[in-house]
């Protein structure tokens, strides 16, 4: 059985850690009442639905499929910052991108994210645990987010230059057209 594209991208498998573990987090040291729980929620889901819709729309509209990934990547830039303002609200470290931790928790989100640790229903096998304490999770959380926006910067620089070099849908349709008549 093939599983949708986008299951197949890191960026989604990220999103996906991203989107439960947020969910987890806030379940655990956000207020229920919160609007910032809501927030917070809300953009973790938005990328995550952005990523699944701009490739989606990556057969008939590249142009679409750019902006969703863009949009995906402010959704978690803006999980990103509240997670930090978590950190420093409650008088916790954020750790440097160098920090021994920030590695090890590098190595833990890229393990869980191999496609080896996809099922044949593209769900992950094994499951990301958030930390014991609110400074290790917030961070987890963090480097996950940090990795997030710098692999959709990558994906739509890629995007953006197949898209300069091969043209859109409607222009290479409109090539097909125009050779058909010759």
């Amino acid at each position: 059985m093939s599983l949708p594209k986008y299951k197949y991208l890191l960026t989604y498998r990220y999103a996906e850690m991203i989107h439960d573990l947020t969910v987890e987090f806030c379940r655990k040291y956000i207020d229920y009442r919160s609007r910032t729980k809501d927030q917070m929620e809300q953009a973790a889901r938005s990328g995550k639905q952005n990523i699944v819709e701009g490739v989606g729309q990556s057969q008939t509209s590249k142009k679409g499929e750019i902006k969703l990934l863009g949009v995906a990547k402010a959704s978690f830039e803006e999980l990103l910052t509240d997670f930090e303002d978590f950190l420093r609200q409650n008088k916790l470290e954020i750790w440097s991108k160098t920090d021994p931790k920030v590695l090890g928790l590098k190595v833990t989100a890229y393990r869980l994210s191999h496609l080896s640790n996809l099922s044949h229903l593209g769900h992950l096998k094994e499951k990301p645990i958030l930390p014991a304490n609110p400074e290790e999770t917030a961070n987890f959380l963090l480097t996950l987010c940090h990795l997030e926006t710098y692999l959709l910067d990558k994906q739509i620089k890629s995007l953006e230059q197949r898209f300069v070099e091969e043209g859109g849908y409607t222009e290479n349709l409109f090539k097909k057209r125009l050779n058909s008549r010759m």
